[in-house]
C-alpha cells in the first residue's frame, strides 16, 4: 500500500512533478456521494447533511479526512484539531510559513494553513496520485492557495528535499490503517530534521495502544534529532484504556506546551500534553529503530476506525 491520508480513531520514487498548485473551481455543484478505486484503495467522498459543502473522505471504509469548503478553519476530527493547535502556536499568528505535508487525504490541514496563514507556501506529498486527482477534482482548492501537490512516496520526497527548506513538516501518512515501516525509523527522523530550519517543528499523527512499543520507539527516534518533544493524546489513550491517535511534536527549541495544554483541554474531547520528565518516563527504555528493523505501526483492533 502507498502513502495515504490520516486514519482516525475517530515503492521509492524520485521527487515527482507537481500535480498542480491549485485545482479548477468546478465540480462541487451537487451533494452527491462519489466513490472510486484509486491507486492504493477504494475512496468515497460523502457529503455531510448537517453542513453545506462539507465532505468526509474514507478509504477502504476508514475515515481519512473531513473538509468544509466554506469554512476551512473548521476541523472536525480531534487529531486534526490538535495538529491545528500546534500549527497555530509555532509562530506569530498570521505569519506565512513554508510547510511540507506528508500524506494528503482531502487536504484538510493545507486548506487550514492557507486560511489562517495567508501567503504560506505548502507542498503536499501523496503517493496515491488518483486520490489526489479525486480530491482536487471534487473538492477544489481556492485560487491562489499556494498549495503544490506531488504524487510521490513520502520518504523518497523528503530525502530529495533541500536542507533547511521548511518551517513545519506534518506527517500524516497511513498505508491502509498503518504507518508504513519506512517512515518509522531513525534514518527517516534524521531526514525530516534535515529538511527543517533551525526553528522548525515536526508534527506526526500516530496511533497505538498499551504497552505503546511503537509510540515509545517513535519518540526515541526523534529524541536523537530534536532537543524538545511533546505528545498530545486523550487521557484514556495515554492510560492504555483504548487504541487511539497521538500527536508527536518535535523541535529544537522549547514548545509552548502551556498554550497547547489550554487549547487541547478546551476541545470537546479534551487531550493531555505530555512533555519534560513525564514524557521521558513514558519513553522509558525504548531505543531508536533503524531501517533494517523498522515495522509498520500496529494493526488497529476491529472497529477502531469504522464509521456509522
Amino acid at each position: 500500500m502507498g502513502d495515504c491520508g490520516s486514519i482516525v480513531a475517530g515503492r521509492a520514487v524520485p521527487r515527482a512533478p507537481e500535480v498542480g498548485t491549485v485545482a479548477h473551481n468546478e465540480g462541487v455543484n451537487d451533494s452527491i456521494p462519489v466513490a472510486r478505486a484509486t491507486d492504493h484503495g477504494f475512496a468515497k467522498l460523502m457529503p455531510d447533511v448537517d453542513r453545506k459543502r462539507a465532505w468526509l473522505l474514507t478509504v477502504d471504509g476508514a475515515p481519512q479526512s473531513y473538509v468544509d469548503l466554506d469554512d476551512p478553519e473548521y476541523l472536525e476530527f480531534e487529531y486534526a484539531r490538535r495538529l491545528g493547535h500546534v500549527l497555530d502556536t509555532v509562530a506569530k499568528a498570521g505569519r506565512a510559513l513554508d510547510v511540507v505535508h506528508l500524506g494528503g487525504g482531502a487536504l484538510t490541514l493545507p486548506r487550514y494553513v492557507a486560511a489562517t496563514r495567508p501567503g504560506s507556501r505548502q507542498d503536499v506529498v501523496e503517493a496515491d496520485g488518483a486520490l489526489l486527482e479525486l480530491v482536487v477534482g471534487h473538492l477544489p482548492l481556492p485560487e491562489g492557495a499556494g498549495i503544490a501537490l506531488h504524487a510521490a512516496d513520502a520518504r523518497a520526497w523528503i530525502e530529495a528535499a533541500p536542507t533547511a527548506s521548511a518551517d513545519v513538516v506534518v506527517a500524516d501518512v497511513f498505508g491502509g490503517s498503518r504507518v508504513p515501516a519506512h517512515l518509522t525509523s531513525v534514518e527517516y527522523a534524521r531526514e525530516a530534521a534535515r529538511v527543517l530550519r533551525g526553528d522548525g517543528v515536526y508534527l506526526a499523527n500516530l496511533a497505538d495502544a498499551a504497552p505503546f512499543a511503537f509510540l515509545r520507539a517513535q519518540l526515541a527516534n526523534f529524541a536523537t534529532e530534536f532537543a524538545e518533544l511533546a505528545l498530545i493524546a486523550e487521557p484514556g489513550v495515554l492510560r492504555g484504556r483504548r487504541f487511539g491517535n497521538a500527536v508527536l511534536v518535535a523541535a529544537h527549541h522549547p514548545v509552548d506546551t502551556a498554550a497547547l495544554a489550554r487549547r487541547t483541554a478546551s476541545d470537546a474531547f479534551p487531550a493531555r500534553v505530555e512533555h519534560g520528565p513525564a514524557l521521558w518516563e513514558f519513553i522509558g527504555d525504548a531505543r531508536p529503530v533503524r531501517d533494517a528493523d523498522a515495522v509498520p505501526s500496529p494493526e488497529p483492533p476491529d472497529g477502531a476506525f469504522g464509521i456509522g
